[in-house]
């Protein structure tokens, strides 16, 4: 059964799904923009049986706290401090880190700072190399280096319930097997007031991301943690081109292409969750027998 829990984290309620055994290994699973732990409502329950899964929320998503952009900073060191800290509260020691989209700069962040405790890496989407920044994000490297008013405008478009369901549509094979529930409950949250400023600063954040490859790239190198690769290949946003590179640094990695886009979990979770399965037990026999 996945329960829904709320810890607070420097004055701010953080929202979190749980399932599974704390016996069992801890898969870490760190969503995406424009959702939240709701992305991961089917794969939790699909694992539970063998391993203990933690969903969180970040501040300005789904159900944690929605403090201002006066109130908070929102960065992606903020957020990862934040998570950091949460992983901290409930008492993880160990964990594998499921990063997707912007749940991959958060994670890599602690990951790279805390090498001893990631047990494994599951890549959904989530990029690290120079190569996964493509057409897409042309406008977003453009206020990167200009945050003007103007630059901002031709951003806020991604904030609109067509953007939305086209990022859980574009690049699926087949449409009918997208809930709408999808979007509709990521654009509930969009709509709040006073967050759209707020995705506009994480925009904003996401340049402190590429200086950063080298130092993760190079923890890859050094640590070699166990990873698998699970990616929908149609995916505007990050495009397989961002997932190869992966292969150049970690010498085990087990790598699938999924012939779907961003949301790989809603045309393909079934396949996904049986690689985790497989990938966990070989890679982390030792832990569950």
């Amino acid at each position: 059964m996945t329960t829904y829990r709320t810890v607070s984290i420097d004055g701010l309620d953080i929202f979190y799904r749980e399932a599974g055994s704390r016996n069992n290994p801890t898969i870490l699973l760190l969503h995406g923009f424009p959702t939240s732990s709701h992305m991961f409502r089917n794969l939790i329950p699909a694992l539970a049986d063998k391993f203990h899964l933690i969903a969180p929320d970040y501040p300005g998503y789904g159900n944690s706290s929605m403090p201002t952009v006066n109130e908070f900073e929102y960065t992606f060191d903020r957020l990862a401090e934040i998570v950091e800290k949460f992983i901290a509260a409930i008492e993880l020691k160990k964990y594998s880190l499921y990063v997707m989209d912007y749940g991959a700069p958060i994670g890599y962040r602690i990951a790279a700072k805390y090498p001893e405790r990631v047990q494994s890496l599951i890549v959904q989407n989530g990029n690290a190399y120079e190569e996964g920044l493509r057409e897409f994000w042309e406008p977003i490297k453009a206020y990167w280096q200009e945050r003007s008013p103007e630059n901002a405008q031709k951003l806020k478009y991604l904030f609109t319930l067509e953007a939305t369901k086209w990022q859980y549509t574009n690049g699926v094979h087949n449409l009918e097997a997208i809930s709408p529930d999808t979007w509709t409950v990521d654009q509930h949250f969009l709509d709040r007031p006073g967050n759209e400023e707020i995705q506009l600063a994480l925009f904003y954040s996401y340049g402190s991301n590429p200086p950063l490859y080298p130092q993760w790239q190079e923890y890859f190198r050094q640590y070699q943690p166990p990873t698998l690769i699970v990616w929908g290949k149609n995916d505007y946003i990050f495009p397989a081109d961002g997932a190869y590179p992966y292969q150049r640094d970690l010498k085990d990695v087990e790598f699938h292409l999924f012939d779907t886009g961003h949301f790989a979990l809603e045309e393909d979770g079934d396949a996904i969750a049986n690689y985790i399965d497989q990938f966990l037990t070989s890679r982390l026999q030792s832990v569950l027998t």
